[in-house]
């Protein structure tokens, strides 16, 4: 790797690994914590990679790109952010950043973006005119910085302002129709109308209303597979009338949100093939929570902040809260961990949400749920790494064996990564997330005995001892609870 890369970043410790890391690269590094020095490197013609920070002390490292760009219409810009939510995807590449990172960011995957960024600088062309300002919308709910909902993020900004209509899957209750807003919301569409149509609205002229309503606009269409065969042939019609008619220049564009498999849908006829294809420009797929356990805590934290401004009392969650909200599987997504952050917000005896509490109101919703280590006690942390979720605590009725469950969720980890590979050292990884829970799990069935824990896993007490130190595992004799 070749070039000059220049770094803006308020916090140290980042500026010294990247700078520490693209140095061995054979790059040359500038790295500062102000925006106004890295204006100045740029002006001065220094720099052939921009990486930035958002949120800095005296400015916001995507408002820059705009000037960046002026001064140097060819200079890439990587944009790396705290801030993981749908409107910080849309912004960068509204700005035409050449890529954009969460934090925390997989360091092996920076540097291959930044190689990528500095051999086709020479390619960028200027944009044609700056982007608009965008304000962002506090209680929008699409926080993540799981893969899963980056690759939708990244996807939602490449295609917001596309003339295409937008299929929008996912299991219910994960936030279908807050993305399907979203595109009406954050386009140059914004200015115009929106309407939804529902299976409630199937009669022609409550088509031709909300298609009236949604001139220039959006029309969101509500799982259009629940709509009656003759509905959906009106609605086919429509659409033919919208696009092929003398005011086609103001149709509406069409979202439409479905269930996790619209195609089976249309298989099995519950949806017509020909409004299917009218309908799927593009198909985003939202992920289900239990497909992205790291965004619990920071959704929990934002639910019950907003559920503080619509006057209800003021609630955080304490560790051994947060860690039992996180373990939960929430077959309902988004929908139910909302719902159970209303609840807790109105019930909690206190101002900090207890253990106990979260364990009661789980046990009222749902007397068999899940939790991984439930056999523990509730005044520990559960400790989970992202897999072992997945694939231990979440088996679906009627599941396949074990082997053919962890090929699946396998599967959907590699397919989450793209046309890219997931970060090296991945088959250490997966063995320790799922060595821990089986170790923890074996640990309370033997009441903490270190003998018997080794004897049913079959491995001499040696080997369980160092794999217990490796991996931090607290061991406490206690008498096993029946």
């Amino acid at each position: 790797m070749d070039g000059t890369v220049l770094i803006a970043d308020d916090d140290r410790t980042i500026r010294t690994v990247l700078t520490q890391a693209l140095t061995r690269a054979g790059c040359r590094v500038h790295a500062t914590g102000s925006l106004g020095q890295l204006l100045k490197w740029v002006e001065e013609g220094r720099g052939d990679l921009v990486i930035t920070d958002v949120m800095m002390p005296d400015g916001n490292g995507i408002d820059t790109i705009p000037a960046i760009r002026k001064l140097r219409p060819d200079l890439p810009v990587i944009v790396i952010s705290a801030q993981n939510t749908i409107v910080t995807a849309i912004r960068a590449t509204e700005a035409e950043a050449f890529d954009y990172l969460p934090k925390p960011f997989d360091l092996p995957d920076l540097m291959t973006r930044s190689g990528e960024a500095l051999a086709r600088r020479p390619k960028l062309r200027r944009p044609e005119a700056e982007p608009a300002p965008m304000v962002s919308d506090p209680t929008l709910p699409l926080i993540g910085q799981a893969p899963a909902m980056q690759v939708l993020f990244r996807m939602v900004a490449r295609v917001l302002n596309a003339d295409l209509a937008v299929i929008i899957a996912g299991e219910p209750g994960a936030g279908k129709t807050t993305v399907a807003h979203s595109f009406h919301d954050f386009s140059d569409r914004k200015g115009q109308g929106v309407a939804i149509l529902t299976s409630a609205d199937p009669g022609e002229e409550a088509i031709r209303q909300a298609g009236l309503r949604a001139r220039g606009g959006t029309l969101l269409i509500e799982d259009p597979a629940s709509f009656e065969p003759a509905a959906q042939a009106r609605l086919i019609g429509f659409i033919e009338s919208w696009e092929s008619g003398s005011d086609r220049a103001h149709a509406p564009r069409l979202i439409s949100t479905t269930g996790p498999e619209p195609q089976n849908d249309v298989a099995q006829g519950r949806l017509r093939a020909d409004l299917y294809y009218r309908l799927a420009g593009v198909t985003l797929t939202v992920p289900p929570l239990r497909a992205r356990v790291d965004d619990i805590p920071p959704l929990a934290r934002h639910l019950l902040a907003r559920a503080a401004e619509q006057g209800l009392p003021q609630r955080s969650l304490s560790e051994g809260a947060m860690a039992l909200v996180r373990a939960y599987a929430f077959p309902g997504n988004i929908r139910e961990l909302e719902n159970l952050m209303r609840r807790l917000a109105l019930t909690a005896a206190g101002a900090e949400i207890t253990a106990s509490e979260v364990e009661a109101i789980l046990a009222q919703g749902a007397p068999a749920f899940a939790l991984a280590g439930q056999g523990r006690s509730t005044a520990q942390p559960v400790a989970e790494p992202a897999l072992s979720r997945a694939v231990i605590r979440s088996p679906e009725p009627g599941a396949s064996p074990l082997s053919q469950s962890v090929e699946m969720h396998l599967q959907r980890y590699f397919d989450l990564h793209g046309d890219q590979l997931p970060p090296p050292g991945l088959y250490d990884r997966i063995m320790q997330e799922v060595e821990r829970p089986l170790l923890e799990l074996a640990l309370d069935a033997t009441g903490g005995n270190q003998l018997k824990c080794a004897d049913l896993l079959g491995i001499n007490r040696n080997t369980l001892r160092k794999k217990l130190t490796e991996l931090n595992i607290e061991v406490t004799r206690r008498r096993k609870l029946m």
